[in-house]
């Protein structure tokens, strides 16, 4: 499963300098506003810590990281009043309809040098502007199914009058600026739902943007609470920071700080370098890693592993997947013929020493069936008959 996030947000905001930190695409960046429709694409392994030391037990002849796909489209916000009532352009559209999540890049920071194009600082008042284009893109799509629904209702199908309905709700909830995602469904009601593609309705993740010299701090305030200990200066970036923090709260989603013009300047320096600066800030990784793995959390995924000779890999798939499932996610005869599941959890074989002999003498591998629940880290081979 390839996780692919939309970076979204407003001119200025860093989204494409985040972008080239993510990914080192080196995508071009305007400092200015821009209403181009082009986006900008890469795929770049999850960094994933668990592999290299099972690379070191197991010496496979490769090792290969679960994947993500990052696309970095154009500033939303400098459409003309026409496409203003019209929502975002097709073309736009395209470039994020088939996201899993969105990442709305949020600016916190002041730079004169680059002013904002709102004329001030507000990652607020950015946000309810992103979400509002999203909704109006969203209620155009609404509108179009609404007309094609209704009009083959008149044949008097009871379930297209049921859809007509449930379409003209959520066209009231969409006028009123509010995201598709605040609504609750039932079962039919999702599968219309699944059909529309709405942009309002996927899981969003929100990253602050800040500068270096707030970047610590605004670590620590999100690594403890909205409501730190110290209470930031009204107006300051970290209090911009802190507002974030309880608006993601309330609207269920996940918030990261990053830096990232730091970020892009990171990337050009030695690994060796770039971890010893990051460790002088007090910050345990790169920003953009922290984006990729709040991503998974979003998405509610997990990672499970295979070790052997061959290779060390990573797998994903959606917590709470059973084992039958995520021997699928390696082939489909997996899945068809599965067994039974030998596993032992990344922590037990570590704390085994790395040896598969130790851990199997402490009863630390199990034998699990179809109904077992596959957990983050688990190490897996799957047993299957292929004549089943």
């Amino acid at each position: 499963m390839a996780l692919t996030v939309g970076i979204i947000g407003l001119p200025l905001s860093g989204k494409t300098t985040l972008f080239n930190a993510l990914t080192r695409a080196g995508a071009q960046i305007s400092g200015y506003p821009t209403s181009t429709v082009q986006a900008n694409r890469a795929v770049v392994q999850v960094p994933d810590a668990r592999l290299d030391r099972l690379a070191e037990i197991f010496h496979p002849r490769k090792i290969v990281p679960t994947t993500v796909e990052f696309v970095d489209v154009a500033g939303i916000g400098q459409a003309s009043e026409h496409e203003r009532h019209e929502g975002l352009s097709a073309e736009f559209i395209g470039h994020i309809r088939n996201a899993d999540a969105l990442a709305v890049v949020l600016r916190c920071f002041d730079n004169p040098q680059a002013p904002h194009p709102a004329g001030s600082v507000n990652p607020l008042r950015d946000l309810d502007d992103l979400m509002a284009e999203l909704a109006i893109t969203d209620l155009a799509t609404v509108d179009k199914r609404i007309e094609t629904t209704a009009r083959k209702a008149k044949s008097g199908d009871k379930k297209l009058a049921e859809e007509v309905d449930f379409l003209k709700r959520l066209r009231e909830h969409l006028n009123e600026g509010r995201p598709a995602s605040e609504l609750t469904y039932s079962a039919p009601e999702e599968t219309i739902l699944r059909e529309l593609f709405l942009l309002t309705v996927k899981p969003r993740l929100y990253v602050a943007n800040v500068s270096e010299d707030t970047l610590a701090s605004a670590a620590a305030l999100l690594a403890g609470s909205a409501d730190g200990a110290a209470k930031p200066q009204e107006g300051s970036e970290l209090a911009q920071v802190a507002a974030l923090a309880k608006r993601a709260q309330a609207d269920g989603a996940e918030l990261v700080a990053v830096s990232a013009r730091l970020e892009a300047e990171l990337e050009e320096l030695p690994p060796e370098d770039a971890a010893e600066y990051l460790a002088s800030l007090g910050l345990p990784a790169l920003g953009a890693d922290r984006v990729i793995q709040v991503g998974y959390t979003t998405l509610n995924l997990i990672s499970f592993l295979t070790a052997g000779e061959d290779e060390v890999r990573a797998w994903t798939v959606t917590r709470g997947s059973k084992a039958p499932t995520a021997a699928g996610k390696i082939h489909t005869d997996f899945e068809k013929g599965f067994i039974r599941a030998e596993v032992i959890s990344y922590d037990d074989l570590m704390a085994a020493g790395g040896s598969m002999k130790v851990a199997k003498e402490h009863g630390q591998v199990r034998l699990e069936g179809k109904d077992y629940v596959v957990r983050d880290g688990d190490i897996i081979e799957f047993r299957f008959n292929v004549s089943k």
